[in-house]
């Protein structure tokens, strides 16, 4: 599920998003990881929060400045304490 309003614009945006994945503040079950990818449909950057089956859990579209530039941090994760 990838809702439209929800973009996230910064990198501080998608840092926020990735550490509330990590802790499990959104309240998702069987998250296995995260990875940036591009909508099929309509060529639009976003971040997958994926299950155990690599199945999208949730999605938040991205601006093309955060696809490009917060690809190590998706990969690597945040690395700032919880």
């Amino acid at each position: 599920m990838i809702n439209d309003n929800d973009v996230i614009e910064t990198l501080d945006e998608l840092e926020t998003f990735l550490r509330s994945v990590e802790v499990g503040g959104l309240g998702l079950d069987n998250v296995s990881g995260v990875a940036l990818a591009t909508n099929n449909a309509n060529g639009r950057p976003f971040v997958a929060v994926l299950d155990d089956n690599q199945q999208l859990v949730l999605g938040r579209y991205v601006t093309t400045e955060v696809f490009e530039n917060g690809k190590d941090m998706v990969r690597y994760g945040t690395k700032k304490p919880h």
